[in-house]
């Protein structure tokens, strides 16, 4: 809130000749002596009236944790209580260019004024003032106990205010952190609908692949094999399972294992895996069969499977199973 204060400058009463105390610790209560009775019930009533103000500024940091804004505001209104004469007392607190003012506030020219520091910066300050003239007895009107009081007073509202300003901070970054997360989550879910959108397409293809293979191409050569003569029918043969294996993926999946093999060691692969024969190889390759068994050896080595007496031709067509 911010409020306009009264220009009129303020008369500061001087401490009756002494330097103010500005130390933490109040007054002793002076014990009873013969015909003082009445004065140290006074200071006695003094007393707990400012150890009633220290609690209660610390209830009202409790209850208020998480708002400076409420508890300053509870605060000036409750200050007054404290001072020698309550009915009488006003309070102002000015906090970061936030003004505070106890209910019926009015400037006078009888007060006293504390800093208010968070970290060893100038934050504000805390002023008392009394709306009607008072005997000097100290700081002008006020005792030197509710000097060391409002000094008491300035140093936990700025202890008070870094603690909040740490939770309200804290609290600013869960509720970031809740936004991130929750948008984490949000695009997990949108990625997740895209992936199976992406599965659900390539399956369509999968089986447009298969559906158009098996009613126009397989047709086709089934009808050309059988005008083939015997030497020549193998060509078809071959076709027709690499028509099988590009509808299964084996390609994808034999590159897949192993990234290592080079194109020609994948179409090698391919044929020794539908059963062709090293001679046979070579001569679709047009290549000697010396080439084809070096290839075939590249294929064992890259797959860990050299010195083993293991049929490539088996292994190839066990992989392809597993990988299906």
């Amino acid at each position: 809130m911010n409020l306009q204060e009264n220009n009129n400058s303020p008369v500061v009463y001087p401490a009756s000749g002494e330097t103010q105390d500005t130390g933490s610790c109040l007054k002793p209560i002076p014990l009873p002596i013969e015909g003082q009775t009445d004065e140290v019930e006074i200071a006695l009533r003094e007393r707990v009236k400012e150890l009633n103000c220290m609690y209660g500024i610390f209830q009202l940091a409790e209850r208020h944790h998480s708002s400076l804004n409420r508890f300053l505001f509870e605060l000036v209104n409750f200050l007054p209580n404290a001072w020698q004469y309550p009915d009488i007392t006003k309070a102002k607190i000015v906090f970061r260019g936030h003004l505070f003012l106890s209910t019926g506030f009015k400037v006078s020219n009888w007060y006293q004024s504390s800093p208010v520091l968070l970290n060893g910066e100038l934050m504000g300050e805390c002023t008392i003032y009394y709306t009607e003239e008072r005997p000097v007895v100290y700081e002008g009107p006020f005792l030197k106990e509710e000097r060391i009081l409002l000094n008491n007073v300035t140093v936990q509202i700025g202890n008070i205010a870094g603690r909040i300003a740490i939770d309200e901070e804290l609290e600013e970054i869960n509720r970031q952190l809740k936004l991130e997360r929750q948008a984490l989550q949000e695009a997990n879910m949108a990625l997740k609908v895209i992936l199976s959108r992406g599965e659900a397409a390539r399956q369509d293809i999968y089986n447009d692949i298969n559906q158009n293979v098996d009613k126009i191409l397989k047709p086709i050569l089934l009808s050309l094999e059988a005008q083939l003569p015997p030497s020549q029918k193998i060509y078809t043969q071959l076709i027709l399972s690499n028509l099988e294996d590009i509808s299964s993926s084996f390609v994808t999946n034999l590159s897949g294992v192993c990234n290592c093999l080079s194109p020609v060691e994948i179409a090698v692969s391919n044929m020794v895996k539908n059963g062709l024969t090293t001679k046979e190889i070579a001569s679709l390759r047009g290549v000697s069969p010396a080439t084809i068994n070096h290839h075939r050896e590249n294929i064992r080595r890259k797959f860990k499977i050299v010195n083993q007496s293991v049929n490539l031709s088996t292994f190839l067509q066990s992989n392809l199973n597993i990988l299906e």
